[in-house]
């Protein structure tokens, strides 16, 4: 069994999310890599023993999150972009992760979860509801926003658009009538395939599908002024457009892993609005099948491991 060392906690693994990051890492995608490398980055655990200067009691429930380590002192740490960090380290990349009965982390980048939401359902927040929150936040304001792959992290944010009374565009794969559904039931104002045109510019686009061909496709469903937000760790090229997609001060931005103050935004607002995570729970011992099942689209919301 792992052992804390000083500042860090010792769990015992409830819970650990599935998310696309891990198939990422797993086919090679994401460069160096710790090898080995224990997978997952949404866990949910309980204290057993902590280090010297950690003050988490053994028996309270926390969240490990993507982020695990930044240096805390550089030009990105000091402005508040901590996410930037150029040493940071991500739990399940740099750090050893939850598909795990145990795992060891930092204790400052650990979040106490609302006391409403049970383990199970808590753990695909940590990295699919935290960067859909981050990415929701860059099209603030948007009155309609486009949601583009509809999977864990869109069917969580289009939870908290709905909330703050945004209109909600859902794209999905060519044909996929159950996502799409999927997506209606959760208060989507449209839904519909990708290549679709929606039936109203949008205001703001978010894409959490690993596709670069979605781009132009977005761009040419926002607005003049409209931002496309591409929320994923890994996309494949984007390919050539015409400057007419982009002109009229049309803009396309990344998002890049997240910050401690996204997450106490977020888990707040999700204890507070009661957010429902979609999940299907296999036993850790089936790992293999839950990537594989992710990797063809064949989940509705989340993956979660119960060890």
């Amino acid at each position: 069994m792992p052992v804390p060392g000083p500042g860090q906690v010792l769990l015992k693994v409830s819970a650990c999310g599935v998310c696309r990051t891990d198939l990422h890492l797993i086919d090679g995608e994401l460069p160096d890599p710790k090898l080995p490398i224990v997978p997952g980055h949404e866990i949910v655990g309980t204290v057993v023993s902590c280090g010297a200067g950690a003050s988490h009691r053994p028996g309270m429930r926390l969240g490990v999150p993507w982020l695990g380590y930044t240096c805390g002192k550089c030009e990105f740490c000091l402005s508040g972009q901590e996410n930037l960090c150029d040493r940071a380290a991500f739990t399940g990349y740099q750090l050893d992760g939850g598909y795990a009965e145990h795992v060891v982390a930092d204790a400052r980048y650990c979040f106490e979860l609302p006391a409403s939401i049970d383990d199970a359902h808590a753990a695909p927040l940590l990295c699919a509801g935290l960067i859909g929150y981050r990415s929701w936040r860059m099209a603030e304001g948007a009155k309609r926003l486009g949601i583009y792959g509809f999977g864990a992290a869109a069917h969580l944010v289009t939870q908290v658009a709905v909330h703050k009374g945004q209109e909600v565009y859902a794209f999905t794969r060519a044909g996929d009538v159950t996502a799409q559904k999927f997506a209606m039931s959760l208060g989507t104002h449209w839904a519909g395939s990708s290549d679709d045109r929606p039936p109203a510019l949008l205001d703001a686009a978010l894409i959490f599908a690993p596709a670069g061909e979605l781009v132009p496709l977005a761009l040419r469903a926002v607005r003049k002024g409209g931002r496309v937000i591409c929320g994923g760790i890994h996309m494949s090229d984007i390919p050539s457009l015409p400057y007419s997609l982009l002109w009229g001060e049309r803009s396309v931005r990344s998002v890049a892993n997240l910050t401690r103050r996204d997450g106490s935004e977020f888990l707040a607002l999700a204890g507070e609005i009661n957010i429902q995570s979609s999940i299907t729970t296999l036993p850790l011992s089936r790992a293999n099948e839950a990537l594989e099942r992710l990797r063809n689209g064949a989940l509705s919301g989340a993956a979660v491991l119960i060890p």
